[in-house]
């Protein structure tokens, strides 16, 4: 999950860090076996120690801003604790993605509820204020309108040919792409919805 929450913060931008960081599957991997080798040699569960080694040598080892570190580390104590036994909510909002009961769930268990229950990725979910969102949309449209401009081409001389082939590929892609959502169901649901609060980091 602390994985997931750093990755899916940098959708959003540098907020809150000082620059972007290269996290990355292997990190994710060598502290899976850092954690398994750990839970398999002690008989309780050495929280500070995992704390620290994930968040100071693991995934600390690219970050290069003492206050960057600090951010790692607050997600690191809201989520490396005992409480992510007892039904612990794992992402930095109220009462959106809690853990599962660990006497009720094996591995595949675990594995549906993540599929099935990980809410939508909004700035709230990692402690950012709403308006992170926006950063993105602009980045975003930005993006899809130069690559327009890419397809037009800059010059108007080019004539109708060019013009017929952009529409020929517009039409290719309108046939592929799925029905169109009903909007009003979505604005529905998207109020039905329950407000998060925001934990300050």
């Amino acid at each position: 999950m602390f994985h997931s929450l750093i990755l899916g913060r940098k959708k959003f931008g540098a907020q809150g860090w000082s620059r972007m960081y290269s996290f990355n599957d292997g990190d994710l991997t060598i502290c899976g076996d850092v954690l398994h080798n750990y839970l398999t040699k002690y008989e309780k569960v050495p929280y500070a120690d995992l704390q620290y080694i994930f968040g100071a040598i693991m995934y600390g080892g690219h970050i290069t801003d003492d206050i960057d570190r600090r951010t790692n580390s607050t997600y690191l104590l809201k989520l490396i604790k005992p409480e992510i036994l007892m039904q612990m909510n794992l992402t930095m909002t109220a009462g959106s993605f809690k853990s599962p009961d660990p006497m009720k769930f094996d591995r595949d268990k675990y594995m549906n509820y993540i599929e099935t229950n990980l809410p939508t990725e909004i700035p709230q979910m990692f402690g950012l204020h709403p308006n992170a969102e926006i950063g993105y949309l602009t980045t975003q449209s930005e993006q899809l309108f130069m690559l327009i401009q890419q397809i037009l081409g800059s010059g108007g001389a080019s004539g109708a040919s060019d013009s017929t082939k952009i529409n020929e590929t517009i039409h290719m892609f309108l046939d592929k792409l799925p029905h169109q959502f009903v909007m009003l169901d979505l604005f529905a649901k998207a109020v039905e919805r329950p407000p998060f609060i925001v934990v300050c980091l």
